[in-house]
């Protein structure tokens, strides 16, 4: 009876714990688990520029959602963002691909208008600004402005 008991608390104990990783994967990845909580927004860029699937999406400086898709619509990069449902985007908001750091990772900052209408669910941010292209501005300043 001692070894049952033994055999039945090791099992239990192993079985809390793989519950505890789970719930720390899920919590530290940033998942969502049970459905979508928020506001669909989108934005199309002609550029994305290295932003990718969970960046941040920031406003102020304080997150405020996360890039759910990128996709190539009408060789426009159609990024979609999944934003709280408690903040609400002005309609002439500007949303502008960012960097963060010296690592590069990128983010997108939603800097808010004046506007008093408000974007809807599923509706679009219409100004957009892609990434700074540090590549392109070296070479304009070493060649000269070759090629646009």
């Amino acid at each position: 009876m001692r070894r049952f008991d033994l055999e039945l608390s090791v099992g239990l104990f192993f079985i809390v714990g793989i519950a505890c990783l789970a719930y720390l994967s899920i919590r530290l990845g940033k998942m969502e688990v049970l459905g979508n909580r928020g506001t669909t927004v989108y934005a199309e860029f002609s550029n994305a520029g290295g932003l990718k699937n969970g960046a941040v999406v920031e406003i102020a400086g304080v997150e405020v959602g996360r890039v759910k898709k990128i996709i190539l619509d009408d060789y426009q990069a159609k990024v979609q963002l999944q934003i709280e449902s408690n903040v609400e985007i002005p309609e002439d908001a500007i949303a502008s691909v960012k960097t963060k750091g010296l690592v590069g990772e990128k983010y997108i900052e939603i800097t808010p208008g004046g506007s008093d209408k408000i974007i809807k669910s599923g509706g679009k941010i219409r100004d957009t600004q892609p990434p700074f292209d540090l590549e392109k501005a070296i070479s304009k300043l070493v060649f000269g402005k070759v090629s646009e």
